[in-house]
């Protein structure tokens, strides 16, 4: 076995969670960096018109994206488990069959996407005339067309990591992708600034920066995975490990695009307020997805260490390691609202570039405001990822999906009937009332899960033998 597998089933909850997120957490930041470079700068070098044309695909992004991106890490699932029960032939042939399925999957979304991504801007009602090549909408369209013709790129970083992920190695992605970043970086300069490709040349600095992490991912697990080295067997197509890897993956990314219907609802609303309002929650949700980075890390960590820890039978560990990472989110959580709630404001004019100063200080005032009132719930934030991705870890992508139901169901319901009503103090609190309605539902479906769990695993007692004398 590689000395880059980490088992995390043996030793100290703490320790193991915290060695694991970090990297994680490091990761996940430089997926951040990718968009927040392109945000930076379109909004510095292109204008507010192309700020809000990228900011108004975010909910759009992240109905495709999650989807992707999800899927990927419920099919890394079964081999984590797998992984803690030593079923090495058994984790092979998941990972033969994942590569089939990404590789449909991926091919599918592209076509579809591209096709229709136009069509759902204007069902987004995105400001501008079509065929203006300066309008808001013409923007947001040249932008997301790119990133959705690079799906297959997310299909081959995301399974090929969400693999290395579930051998517990999340150190070596976390390189990758720091070297793609900083490729990313001198694309979108070069592309934009040089080039003049405009809001398509942050797509394309995008896509073939992560390009690059994925092939170097393939690269290193060919070198590095002594038990990942397929046979033909292995890569065999076998309908009960694709209903399994389906059975987890597509829960998990059907909980990403529901949760984005809420948002993509709420952007819809945000579109009729206008293009101050657009830049403004564009830029305060750059500002608030980064300063989420460890909520993220938090929840990808207890998906693979519980993946791993309840393939051993180890649900004691299961219950440990979930308290001690909500420990972690708590004190997270409140930091990070104390920072955003005093300098959100300011740390989201990064994002922003106008002639008019009164513009500036509008955008200023209005994305403080949305990061204030995000950053007083992130608490709950922070158990809606811990919790959710544990059951999903535990087996039961299932019951988290349903998480995802309430979220859309408050967003959605804050974008048409509250913010005609109450204007933009709804979309500012709209995310929160997401998060505790997810709370509702995640609390006692963790315990539900445990408690099921607890009673596969307890074996009968013998029966006794009847004393026939």
């Amino acid at each position: 076995m590689s000395n880059a597998v980490k088992d995390l089933t043996k030793g100290s909850p703490t320790k193991l969670i915290l060695g694991f997120m970090l990297p994680m957490l490091l990761g996940i930041i430089f997926q951040q960096f990718y968009n927040m470079v392109d945000t930076i700068v379109v909004g510095q070098f292109l204008g507010i018109n192309s700020l809000a044309g990228v900011g108004l695909t975010g909910s759009l992004n992240f109905l495709v994206l999650g989807f992707c991106i999800g899927t990927c890490a419920g099919f890394a699932i079964p081999v984590a488990q797998k992984f803690g029960e030593k079923d090495f032939d058994g984790l092979r042939r998941y990972v033969g069959n994942t590569i089939w399925l990404g590789a449909a999957f991926a091919v599918i979304m592209t076509l579809v996407t591209c096709l229709l991504c136009g069509n759902m801007l204007e069902l987004m009602n995105a400001p501008g005339d079509f065929n203006a090549p300066d309008s808001v909408i013409r923007q947001a369209y040249s932008y997301i067309f790119v990133i959705f013709l690079g799906l297959p790129v997310t299909f081959l970083y995301n399974i090929l990591s969400g693999i290395i992920r579930s051998l517990g190695d999340s150190k070596s992605p976390v390189i990758f992708l720091v070297i793609s970043s900083i490729l990313n970086v001198g694309l979108d300069l070069l592309f934009i600034v040089v080039f003049g490709m405009g809001v398509a040349g942050a797509g394309w600095a995008t896509v073939l920066a992560q390009l690059i992490s994925g092939i170097l991912c393939l690269i290193y697990m060919i070198k590095k995975f002594d038990i990942l080295r397929l046979k033909k067997e292995d890569i065999r197509i076998n309908g009960r490990a694709m209903a399994r890897l389906c059975s987890m993956g597509l829960p998990m990314g059907l909980q990403y695009s529901i949760t984005a219907i809420g948002s993509i609802l709420m952007q819809t609303a945000v579109n009729g307020l206008g293009e101050v309002y657009i830049a403004a929650v564009t830029a305060g949700s750059k500002v608030s997805q980064f300063a989420c980075c460890p909520f993220d890390a938090m929840g990808s960590t207890m998906a693979t260490y519980c993946g791993q820890n309840i393939g051993a039978g180890e649900i004691a560990r299961v219950e440990k390691g979930v308290r001690r990472c909500s420990v972690i989110g708590v004190v997270y959580a409140a930091v990070a609202m104390t920072v955003l709630m005093i300098f959100g404001g300011n740390i989201a004019m990064i994002f922003v570039n106008s002639s008019e100063p009164a513009v500036l200080e509008q955008v200023r005032g209005l994305a403080g405001e949305f990061l204030f009132y995000n950053g007083m719930f992130y608490i709950p934030l922070a158990f809606v990822n811990i919790i959710r991705f544990s059951i999903q870890g535990l087996g039961n992508s299932r019951l988290a999906l349903f998480a995802g139901v309430f979220e859309m169901v408050a967003r959605g319901g804050a974008a048409l009937a509250l913010v005609p009503v109450f204007g933009f103090i709804a979309v500012c609190l709209a995310s929160p009332a997401a998060w505790i309605m997810a709370d509702m539902f995640l609390l006692p479906a963790l315990f539900y899960t445990i408690k099921m769990l607890k009673r596969r695993h307890i074996p009968h007692p013998p029966r006794l033998k009847e004393n026939k004398d």
